[in-house]
């Protein structure tokens, strides 16, 4: 366990079983700290861990259809774990179910997680080395910054699964939460939540937050999107010009009752925006409090699903001799 403190006495902890963060504690607009992420109190809660709780999710997040790839012309079976699909990297061995190794960070408050993800795990060619960090700020900032190699040409696609309940996890829904989601287009999705791969405009869909609005406003319309995802559980293309890999704001969040907000910031091409659907009252956390349908939302920073799939995405594979670096970073306020 690593704790994490800045000179506001905001609170972050994380373990090296899954990278996992187990707690965020972040002061209201009255000062008074709060846990706004979903979790266990001990390591057995996250045995299993299906809803991926405060994770490092890989080799790939998100979704590749039919378990399967083909790179350099050699096609690649991996285990399917969401119907028809690999999600989260696969079934054992994926980078939520790992013990990785910990260092704290010199010269910073943080804590850098390694592991060597061997190759032919979970399917995946290419012995990749992972490192993940995080550090806390002053300025009130949790920074995560993903870099891997490899040996052999692979896919990687890394994130971060949290939930979050900027009211207090376990204080009911995030259906009054209001966010603000920097994207004009999101990659639409197929009965097994598979993008199509086209590129759809957000204007006059329920899935436009170009302006903030209430998570709760559309997400039970008859639209197509959202019927098959049972809510929100889609990719969203950050917008950024062209040629611009630096951070770029994603999305940002504001609880009206605490008045806390979280902004997203990212390196990457898009952002995944789940309203945990599948959360059930089978999930109990922290204080016994019991995790149901919509109870925490995350913001997933990562490629397009199915990338390896889809000649046209932004690609994912990483090749020898190349280093994959990106970076998050959470920022938390009050208002």
């Amino acid at each position: 366990m690593y704790t994490l403190t800045n000179s506001h006495g905001v609170e972050i902890r994380a373990m090296n079983y899954g990278g996992i963060i187990l707690s965020i504690r972040v002061p209201d607009r009255k000062g008074q700290l709060g846990d706004i992420v979903l979790g266990h109190e001990t390591l057995e809660g996250y045995i299993p861990n299906p809803p991926y709780l405060g994770a490092i999710v890989g080799r790939y997040a998100n979704r590749i259809a039919n378990g399967t790839f083909t790179l350099d012309g050699k096609k690649y079976e991996l285990p399917k774990n969401d119907g028809p699909n690999t999600l989260h990297g696969g079934t054992t061995r994926t980078f939520d179910k790992v013990v990785w190794d910990g260092e704290p960070l010199k010269g910073a408050t943080g804590v850098a997680f390694s592991y060597l993800s061997k190759d032919g795990e979970e399917g995946f060619p290419g012995n990749l080395k992972v490192t993940v960090s995080y550090t806390l700020t002053d300025a009130d900032e949790l920074i995560i910054e993903y870099e891997a190699t490899t040996d052999k040409a692979t896919p990687i696609n890394l994130s971060q699964h949290s939930y979050f309940n900027l009211a207090g996890e376990g204080n009911g829904d995030i259906l009054n939460h209001e966010i603000m989601i920097n994207a004009d287009r999101f990659t639409p999705i197929d009965k097994n939540l598979i993008p199509t791969g086209e590129l759809r405009p957000v204007k006059g869909t329920p899935l436009d937050f170009t302006t903030s609005t209430r998570i709760g406003a559309r997400i039970d319309d008859n639209y197509e999107q959202l019927v098959l995802a049972h809510g929100y559980d889609h990719d969203f293309v950050i917008n950024r010009r062209s040629n611009d890999n630096g951070l770029v704001l994603a999305a940002r969040v504001y609880e009206p009752t605490t008045g806390r907000v979280l902004e997203v910031s990212t390196t990457q091409p898009a952002v995944q925006f789940y309203t945990g659907n599948f959360l059930d009252d089978s999930v109990t956390g922290k204080q016994g409090h019991v995790y149901k349908r919509r109870y925490g939302f995350c913001l997933e920073t990562q490629h397009f699903p199915d990338s390896p799939n889809h000649p046209d995405f932004p690609t994912t594979i990483l090749r020898p001799g190349e280093t994959f670096r990106s970076k998050t970073v959470f920022r938390f306020e009050a208002k």
